[in-house]
């Protein structure tokens, strides 16, 4: 009983001594400056964008720039995304932008 107990922590010791030595040290891994904040009382993380100065640019050209802009705040309030560009694009922002409709099932997010 005693040997097998040896052995064990023996294997144990060995897969610990490989995994610490596969660690790469924080030089090597590059960097990217994302301000993270928490918001409402749920307390997640999300990455803060500016929701209001992406809806100006995307509703710049629409016919109905003042319901576009209200929609689309809406949708970057939701899913943190506002398509690049004034019009098309709507799969870079993912189901979330994509899949949101109003009561009339016409499709919310410009």
């Amino acid at each position: 009983m005693a040997v097998r107990v040896f052995l064990a922590l023996g294997i144990l010791l060995v897969c610990l001594a490989q995994v610490s030595s596969d660690l790469k040290l924080e030089e090597d891994i590059p960097y990217q400056e994302v301000s993270l904040t928490v918001k409402d009382g749920n307390r997640r993380l999300m990455q803060e964008i500016d929701c209001g100065g992406l809806c100006k640019q995307r509703c710049s050209q629409h016919s109905r720039p003042n319901l576009c802009n209200r929609a689309c705040g809406t949708c970057c309030a939701r899913c943190k995304c506002v398509p690049p560009g004034t019009s098309g694009n709507r799969e870079v922002c993912g189901t979330c932008y994509t899949g949101m409709t109003t009561h009339g099932n016409k499709t919310k997010c410009p």
